[in-house]
């Protein structure tokens, strides 16, 4: 994030246009070598002397403080840079820079040699294959000493830690000093190497590098104020702020007070307390047995350690050890391709030797401890059949029949297929549309709280199982969690929350992301409910907001609602496609789940739901590549995604710059993809030249609706193609870059932790000639072309048909209220489902007659899912009318997919006398469970 240094330095204006501290230092350092290098050439009453030498001291005084919070260079190492600049040894300074720039470049800084502090010592790059083995072999981390020592005691601190390395480490470690507990925050943010931190003694408060600390801003609201607080008392509180900002790291006190009465206070926060200086190779130990415990990837390494075991295969898997490729002559290139390691690690759990994912007790328990441990869960499951399959676990083991459900309307089509499966009663709830791109966007709370109380007045609210929502979504927009929870709660203490996270299992891994991610927000959560402070505040609304107001449907709406503490539970689950945005191979994904009435109310359901979806024969390479992903977000999770998003706002900055790609080009803003009435903050770009994040930070922390910086949505109207057209004669076809999302008018470029300067180059270079050939075109067409031309821009930029509202489900599959009688909006999606089985009750309607038929009065209703691509979201779902809004949107759809709809037949839709028989078992239906009801309530 972008940091004010608060030193003497570069001036506002020249550290404006840099996004973050990294972005800052990388620059910096580049400046300093050109002009130290210009400089050792020019003589002495060169008239350009005094201007570079000016500029030397701006990137110096920019460098001073980042550099404080990294063990290479260091704060000595660069202080001496800084004293032969300050004798006038300029050549000498040049090889110095150069040298400390080439070796963050290249990062062989992190290799196991190092420990240079001064330029005799310097590593240059790694020159060797063995080197470059001996870095893998031996990852290199930070650890952050937080103690206001002197420079002697510094000095002995690293002559310490270099000296207790030994050959046979599997990590390798330097340490950051800072003085001040502020310091240790920036530090904390800034400095993405390291893995621990160690808190040490009494130290000052306020930073001596940053006068301006953006870190500031989680200290806020912390409990106490640190500065008024004893010297003494300041660790536990950094601690605790350390923990918010990067749950990931290692965190050790080491303390001269009563060490035992400490441990009973913040012992969970810390991996361990120390008392004094008596254990410094205890401590020592520690930190690596911390790195390693995170570092393990404990079926990954079964997996290895299997593929190197003599082993007789008498199994059902010829592939297995690659036996039937090795003696076979004609399939050899399979093995050249993928490699030998893929197929000699091929087994089944029935044949021994690892672990089983349907019933896990060794490894693969483990790696899922690993992982919930990683993404904040208090359970994690595995899952190889993609997150299709995932949710559909989840729904079938929370939801029984006749449980009425919440469902965006626009999530993916593995949950519509779930509520059948389930035998759910439906309400589809709307998102707020955008008419103007063809995309829908979240789902109000006002809109949810709404339906809940409709439920309620229906009477019907007792059976209101689950809200199931997507966060975030395909185009970036972030729901606020914990509000929304909060609210639903309020309502209905006992709502169960999945939230499809397939497009966001990144998020956990940045400390601006996570506080709304669905186990960030459960947490969080957890604790309020048990803390004084949240009785306290909800006493104050129960106070305020008595019988009289619950009754009254507007004043609820329009309140912040707080549910009661003693009634509410948290029950949240999240599915996540871990090979969507981490490292994993396809269909790698996870469960996580964050139930606090899971071993009651929910295991032996979940584990059949499990065993139902979850096949017996799953792919271990998949399960290896989840391992694996989750130690490498726990390690280096952070530095990735803050990359990710650098990349994203900088291809967004490069199109508004240039004027051939502005003219036809332009990437979606927050005031595009989010209303004004959902931003809280009123905040209209994410980054701003003067303040750099703070309008991000702003909008993540209150409004109802975030936009994720990564999901890069680029209007493409003015060049008169629609995203079908963009995608497949351009990107892909002709440039092979691979996109998932467009609309009628929109593109999406999605970062991930992969992306890299170069395809972000790549791609820059491609619309620039996509431009160039509308360019071309345009400047070719004759005037009834140009005309035709202008017409299509017309159609894709203003004339857009207005997306449609999911109309009702028809009478013969709505669901019932109290009384048995009166209907309500959700809606039996499966009786509508497996009634369409039977071809007699089905017929096929042309478009034209189906709009013939709806002026007639008749009620047409789809037999199945209509999903148009793009959008990709239903239209229609079994047992839901056509509506003449909805009719119109299909006619003035221009794309190639429609899943669902035969463009030769037309819609399926369901005969009259089918919906006659269908209503009538549904009367019938009702009419049992109402006496079921009265019964009920007789005894």
């Amino acid at each position: 994030m972008n940091l004010n240094t608060g030193t003497a330095g570069p001036d506002s204006t020249s550290l404006s246009r840099h996004r973050s501290v990294w972005d800052v230092r990388s620059e910096s350092w580049i400046g300093l070598v050109d002009v130290l290098s210009q400089l050792a050439k020019l003589a002495q009453d060169d008239p350009g002397r005094e201007e570079r030498l000016t500029k030397v001291g701006a990137l110096t005084e920019a460098l001073r403080p980042i550099e404080a919070c990294w063990a290479y260079p260091g704060r000595r190492a660069f202080a001496e840079l800084c004293s032969h600049i300050d004798r006038g040894n300029l050549a000498h300074a040049a090889i110095i820079a150069r040298r400390f720039h080439r070796t963050l470049a290249s990062l062989t800084y992190r290799h196991e040699g190092t420990g240079a502090k001064n330029d005799a010592d310097l590593p240059s790059q790694i020159e060797s294959e063995q080197e470059y083995q001996a870095q893998l072999r031996c990852p290199y981390f930070e650890v952050l000493v937080v103690d206001d020592m002197l420079v002697e005691e510094e000095e002995a601190l690293h002559r310490q830690v270099r000296n207790e390395r030994r050959p046979d480490d599997d990590f390798v470690y330097d340490v950051v000093v800072v003085p001040t507990f502020e310091d240790a925050l920036v530090a904390s943010w800034v400095n993405f190497n390291l893995q621990a931190v160690v808190i040490r003694y009494g130290f000052p408060y306020r930073s001596l590098y940053f006068r301006e600390l953006v870190g500031r801003r989680y200290i806020d609201g912390a409990e106490v104020d640190g500065e008024l607080l004893p010297e003494s008392e300041r660790g536990p509180l950094l601690g605790r702020q350390i923990a918010k900002l990067r749950p990931e790291l290692d965190l050790y006190l080491v303390t001269d007070v009563n060490v035992e009465d400490v441990a009973a206070k913040a012992g969970e926060t810390f991996n361990r307390i120390f008392f004094g200086e008596e254990d410094k190779l205890e401590l020592n130990h520690s930190i690596m047995q911390g790195v390693a415990e995170r570092y393990h990837t404990p079926f990954f390494d079964a997996l290895c350690k299997y593929a190197k075991q003599p082993t007789g295969v008498f199994h059902a898997l010829p592939l297995a050890r690659g036996k039937s490729i090795m003696n076979s002559n004609w399939i050899g290139d399979l093995g050249q391709f993928y490699g030998m390691n893929l197929f000699m690690a091929e087994t089944s759990a029935t044949s021994g030797g690892l672990d089983s994912l349907l019933e896990p007790t060794g490894s693969l328990k483990l790696a899922q401890e690993y992982a919930a441990r990683a993404f904040g869960s208090r359970r994690t499951f595995l899952v190889t059949n993609g997150t299709s399959t995932a949710n559909k676990v989840v729904v079938q083991a929370i939801v029984r029949p006749d449980d009425i459900v919440l469902v965006d309307r626009n999530c993916h089509k593995s949950h519509h297929y779930g509520m059948v499966l389930a035998g759910a009663q439906v309400t589809y709830l709307e998102a707020y549309p955008l008419h103007e791109y063809s995309m829908y966007g979240a789902v109000p709370i006002r809109h949810i709280k709404e339906t809940l109380l409709d439920l309620r007045r229906a009477g019907t609210l007792n059976r209101v199982r689950m809200v199931l929502l997507t966060n975030c979504t395909f185009d970036g927009i972030v729901y606020n969690v914990e509000r929304l929870m909060l609210e639903c709660l309020a309502i209905k203490p006992d709502l169960v929350f999945l939230w499809d996270e397939a497009w966001f299992a990144f998020a956990r891994f940045h400390p601006v992301y996570r506080p709304r991610t669905a186990m960030g927000a459960a947490a969080k959560l957890t604790e309020m409910f048990k803390s004084e402070a949240y009785a306290k505040r909800y006493a104050e609304f129960a106070s305020s907001f008595d019988e009289a107001a619950w009754a009254d449907d507007e004043k609820v709406l329009n309140t912040r609602l707080l549910p009661d503490p003693g009634k509410a539970r948290i029950r949240v689950y999240a599915t996540h496609s871990t090979h969507k945005t981490l490292t994993a191979l396809r269909q790698g994904s996870m469960i996580h789940v964050w139930d606090q009435d899971f071993k009651d109310k929910a295991e032996e359901a979940f584990h059949e739901a499990y065993m139902t979806h979850t096949s017996t024969s799953p792919n271990y390479q998949i399960l290896a590549t989840l391992d694996v992903g989750r130690r490498q977000v726990e390690m280096e999770g952070y530095e990735l995604v803050q990359r990710q998003l650098e990349l994203a706002m900088n291809l967004r900055d490069q199109v508004a710059a240039n004027p051939q790609l502005n003219s036809h080009f332009r990437f979606l803003t927050v005031t595009d993809m989010v209303p004004e009435e959902f931003r809280e903050s009123h905040v209209e770009s994410l980054y701003n030249m003067e303040t750099g994040w703070e309008n991000l930070l702003k909008a993540w922390q209150s409004d109802e609706f975030a936009l994720d910086p990564s999901r890069a949505t680029l209007a493409i109207g003015l060049t008169g193609m629609d995203g079908d057209t963009i995608k497949n004669k351009y990107l892909m076809d002709k440039y092979d870059i691979q996109i998932n999302k467009t609309s009628r008018n929109t593109v999406l470029f999605m970062t991930n932790i992969g992306t890299t300067r170069s395809t972000i180059a790549y791609l820059l270079g491609v619309l620039v000639k996509i431009a160039r050939d509308v360019d071309n075109r345009v400047r070719d067409m004759s005037t009834p072309e140009l005309r035709i031309h202008e017409k299509r821009v017309r159609s894709l930029t203003l004339e857009l048909p207005p997306l449609p509202n999911f109309s009702c489900f028809h009478q013969a599959f709505r669901g019932r209220s109290l009384d048995g009688q009166s209907e309500t909006r959700d809606g039996d999606v499966r009786s509508a489902f497996f009634l369409s089985y039977e071809d007699a009750n089905c017929e096929y309607l042309t478009m034209d007659d189906t709009a013939k038929a709806i002026r007639n009065a008749r009620e047409c209703v789809s037999a199945q899912f209509v999903i148009p691509y793009p959008p990709g979201f239903p239209i229609l779902v079994p047992g839901q009318v056509i509506s003449a809004e909805i009719l119109q949107f299909m006619q003035a759809l221009d794309v190639r997919e429609i899943h669902g709809f035969r463009p030769e037949l037309g819609f399926r839709i369901f005969t009259e006398a089918a919906l006659e028989l269908a209503g009538q078992a549904n009367a019938v239906w009702k009419a049992q469970v109402n006496a079921s009801a009265e019964a009920a309530e007789g005894e």
